[in-house]
């Protein structure tokens, strides 16, 4: 293994590290630089024998384009959210939404499962055992189809060519019904209980 492998096992960990230490400290000091720097390094050391699959990444070029995407979303969703947390709460329809995966690659299932709890007014919440189905918690539903497809093109869409295609046959699954019943069903609270509760 070349110097560079050994120095930097998982370069975009390194990378997303290095980016988060100053986004969540918001400060690009000399301090703050050097130690996201040495985080950067050491921390993939001790992670890297954890993950038994590498991700491979087909059209890394697009992961440019995703982030802006993000960023954008991230944006509006603070401005949608703020205007109707500031409005009527009778206005606000919150809801836990499955969401068809046709993703398959679990990094780009983490990816996806961060960026839509990354975006202000959706949280990721669980994820079924066979990982066809994500379920989101969604601030305020006004059209679940509309939401879900929302979801699968700005997001899915990309991270499926920047991961590569699945290597299983949920591609020809249905994208707006589960394949399964039994691996996404759907919610229904029991009498009495808190029909935002989906356990």
């Amino acid at each position: 293994m070349s110097l560079p492998a050994r120095l930097l096992p998982a370069p975009l960990l390194s990378a997303v590290l290095f980016a988060v230490w100053l986004l969540l400290n918001q400060s690009v000091s000399l301090g703050h630089i050097a130690l996201a720097a040495l985080l950067a390094v050491v921390l993939p050391w001790f992670t890297e024998p954890l993950r038994p699959e590498r991700p491979r990444l087909r059209r890394p070029g697009l992961i440019l384009r995703l982030g802006l995407v993000v960023l954008w979303d991230i944006v509006k969703s603070n401005v949608e959210v703020a205007r109707r947390i500031l409005g009527p709460e009778a206005a606000i329809k919150p809801r836990f939404v499955w969401v068809p995966l046709t993703i398959a690659d679990p990094h780009g299932i983490a990816a996806l499962a961060g960026i839509i709890t990354m975006t202000p007014g959706t949280l990721s919440a669980d994820l079924t055992d066979d990982r066809r189905h994500l379920l989101v918690h969604a601030f305020n539903v006004d059209d679940e189809p509309a939401l879900v497809a929302d979801i699968k093109a700005r997001y899915e869409a990309p991270l499926l060519e920047i991961f590569g295609a699945p290597a299983d046959a949920r591609a020809d699954a249905p994208a707006d019904t589960p394949a399964d019943a039994a691996a996404a069903p759907a919610y229904r609270p029991a009498p009495g209980a808190n029909p935002e509760d989906p356990r």
